[in-house]
């Protein structure tokens, strides 16, 4: 479903958000569930969790095999054949503790009226394009009342077991059969937080707004090649200024 009844526009443009640590911080409830759903398919502990940012659940997965010592040769099946069973034991973790969400996560300054604001401007559509995989991505969206600021169906989640770049060209075709317009780079824009995300951008075909909301500084994703950065979120005009200025000039209608 969209996030909003559909009204032909002059210029169609796509903004696609990143969610943790970009929109919220749900991180202790996220550490938790991930230990348990490797505990279940692996029998081991989770003792070391690798680099998360601008990661996804399936290159995560398979870091944290690695470095707890838990992939081929210590288990009777190889990684590409846990993932699987892995991504459904997390769904079901998450879920059981998406009471926890909102109690002990947080949204991060800006973030409702932000997403509420862009989602106003002329012509544009908003998804998310993220490292957690939908059934997740959905349940933080929804604890947090920002579900149906997006359209979760042409969304890039972490569950597709591809780098993040190859998600958004796949965001932005299935957007573009959706609505029925040419989301090209000028009128695509990724709003996220890490390296990897502007990196991201670059391969997928977007601009990119870069937040130093998460473990990056304004000066490293600047330095990443971000084409705007914001120290946050909490500015809703720069917000507003920093898509509108990135996707006027395109043609995605």
């Amino acid at each position: 479903m969209s996030a909003q009844p559909w009204t032909p526009a002059a210029s169609f443009r796509l903004v696609l958000w990143n969610i943790d640590s970009t929109l919220l911080d749900v991180a202790k409830v996220t550490r938790a569930a991930y230990a348990e759903a490797f505990r279940a398919v692996t029998g081991r502990p989770l003792v070391q969790l690798p680099q998360m940012s601008g990661g996804t659940e399936s290159e995560i997965f398979f870091d944290a095999l690695a470095l707890n010592a838990a992939g081929p040769g210590s288990t009777d099946r190889p990684g590409e054949e846990l993932l699987g069973p892995f991504v459904r034991e997390l769904a079901g973790a998450v879920h059981a503790r998406r009471h926890l969400l909102a109690r002990e996560g947080r949204l991060l300054p800006g973030a409702r009226d932000a997403v509420e604001e862009v989602g106003r401007l002329s012509g544009v559509v908003q998804t998310v394009l993220t490292g957690s995989i939908k059934p997740t991505a959905v349940e933080k969206l929804r604890a947090f009342g920002l579900e149906h600021l997006f359209d979760a169906e042409i969304g890039g989640y972490g569950s597709e077991a591809y780098p993040k770049g190859t998600m958004l060209l796949a965001a932005r075709g299935r957007a573009a059969e959706k609505y029925h317009a040419n989301f090209t780079e000028y009128s695509t824009v990724y709003i996220a937080d890490s390296p990897r995300d502007v990196e991201a951008a670059h391969v997928g075909g977007a601009r990119s707004v870069a937040v130093a909301s998460g473990r990056s500084s304004a000066g490293v994703l600047r330095d990443a090649g971000a084409d705007i950065v914001l120290e946050d979120l909490a500015d809703t005009a720069a917000v507003i200024r920093a898509v509108d200025g990135l996707t006027m000039a395109g043609d995605g209608g």
